[in-house]
């Protein structure tokens, strides 16, 4: 039933991709281009060959495709699925623009009177039975001019005349709509992949615990989630990464999952700057759902390797507080799913828990089990906008310190993209997030 369920889903997504493609294919290429130009024919393939490196880039990774494929199809399919979106968006405005724009101008044109011709009498003294003139001389002036008569428009009076051969009416507003919602596109996605290539900003939160004792206060636990190593993102992404984490100078780093896109023979060397990784207590990991998408276990034995510490619902004691981890919920489906009562169940509930769990979904266990913060990532904010609103159906909390009980919930937006790697309304972050004692 599930296979049967996920397959009407992607014919769905397919075929709406088709109408989606059609009608920009009518509003772009066709209504802006003269039929057999070579304009025409090149919009008309890319048309074509976009969908298919798009839908290529989206299954090559579960397909087990090489990662040089993978790679190959990774830049001009992903970044055509985030130009698609805003693309579209753009388009849909330039629906209700041209609409308004065609209904202004045509019925002025149609009101606009066609040149008259001087009439043509026959000479009063030819016989009525003979027949009229091949040809009949008419004054120069009162002749129509052949241009005014083919180009119904503005007169040279009142605003420039198109040629229709060129530019009619109706493609110069196809094309003015057209190039500005690409334009508009187009600069989104392009700032939204230089805010993702840059880098991860720092964000900074002060979360103040009942029962921390003074002499955690100030504790510091650099967060980071969502790196998404993977065909697009690579060593150099990490080692951006480990150089701003490091350069808060945090106390622990607590890595909550979805840290790559593939196997380990893949991404090993991408995965390489995180031996750099400096923090008092250690650095920690847990794992995400896209970790159980090329198999979880290898890369949980490989960031051991790396200095990092998986928690594996378990539990470290540390001087301050209990940190826990518990497996994403993805690993429900290989019977390695999250196990709260292995991770918390023992413990002396008199002091802090921290617990790192990839996906926000599970506050409501933390809360169960007594935990003081919970902190996650998973959602990206939602990385596109508008999908922040998507996000918030399947999450409790999008991005943000939010409190559920006497629990309180921080998720990140992430350190890096997943698919396109572009952002826009929801920046990618490492944050470093500052325990607060009452006894301070």
């Amino acid at each position: 039933m599930t296979v049967i369920v996920v397959a009407l889903v992607a014919l769905a997504v397919l075929g709406l991709l088709a109408l989606v493609h059609r009608w920009l294919w009518i509003r772009l290429v066709r209504d802006t281009t003269r039929p057999g130009a070579l304009p025409r024919r090149a919009g008309t393939a890319l048309a074509f060959v976009l969908p298919l490196a798009a839908v290529a880039a989206l299954v090559a990774g579960r397909a087990g495709a090489p990662f040089r494929l993978q790679q190959a199809v990774a830049w001009p399919g992903f970044m055509w699925l985030a130009v698609l979106l805003y693309l579209t968006l753009a388009m849909l405005v330039g629906e209700v623009v041209r609409a308004v724009w065609l209904r202004r101008i045509e019925p002025r044109a149609a009101r606009t009177p066609a040149p008259a011709s001087a009439p043509v009498k026959a000479p009063a003294s030819a016989p009525a039975s003979d027949p009229a003139p091949a040809s009949v001389p008419v004054d120069a002036a009162a002749a129509p001019d052949p241009a005014a008569e083919a180009a119904p428009g503005p007169t040279p009076a009142s605003g420039p005349v198109f040629d229709p051969a060129v530019l009619t009416r109706r493609r110069f507003v196809a094309r003015t709509v057209g190039g500005t919602a690409a334009a508009a596109a187009l600069a989104t996605v392009g700032y939204g992949t230089y805010g993702v290539l840059r880098g991860p900003r720092v964000k900074r939160v002060r979360v103040p615990l009942a029962k921390l004792p003074r002499a955690a206060h100030g504790f510091r636990i650099a967060v980071v989630s969502d790196v998404h190593l993977g065909p697009i993102l690579g060593s150099a992404h990490t080692r951006r990464v480990v150089d701003a984490v490091n350069g808060t100078q945090p106390d622990l780093i607590a890595v909550v999952g979805d840290l790559v896109d593939g196997s380990v023979p893949d991404l090993g060397r991408a995965a390489e700057p995180l031996r750099g990784l400096r923090a008092r207590h250690g650095s920690f990991f847990v794992t995400g759902n896209h970790e159980y998408f090329s198999g979880a276990q290898q890369w949980v034995d490989h960031v051991r390797e790396l200095g990092l510490q998986p928690l594996e619902n378990a539990r470290r004691a540390l001087p301050y507080f209990d940190l826990a981890g518990v497996n994403d919920v993805a690993g429900e489906s290989e019977g390695h799913g999250p196990d709260f009562r292995a991770a918390l169940g023992d413990r002396d509930r008199s002091r802090t828990a921290v617990l790192l769990a990839h996906q926000p979904i599970v506050i409501h266990d933390a809360v169960r089990h007594g935990v003081d913060l919970q902190l996650s990532g998973h959602t990206h904010g939602g990385q596109l906008w508008p999908g922040n609103h998507l996000a918030e159906l399947a999450n409790p909390t999008v991005a943000g310190l939010e409190r559920y009980g006497d629990t309180q919930l921080y998720v990140s937006r992430g350190a890096g993209a997943w698919g396109p790697p572009v952002r826009v309304g929801a920046p990618s972050d490492i944050t470093v997030v500052e325990l607060a004692s009452y006894q301070a």
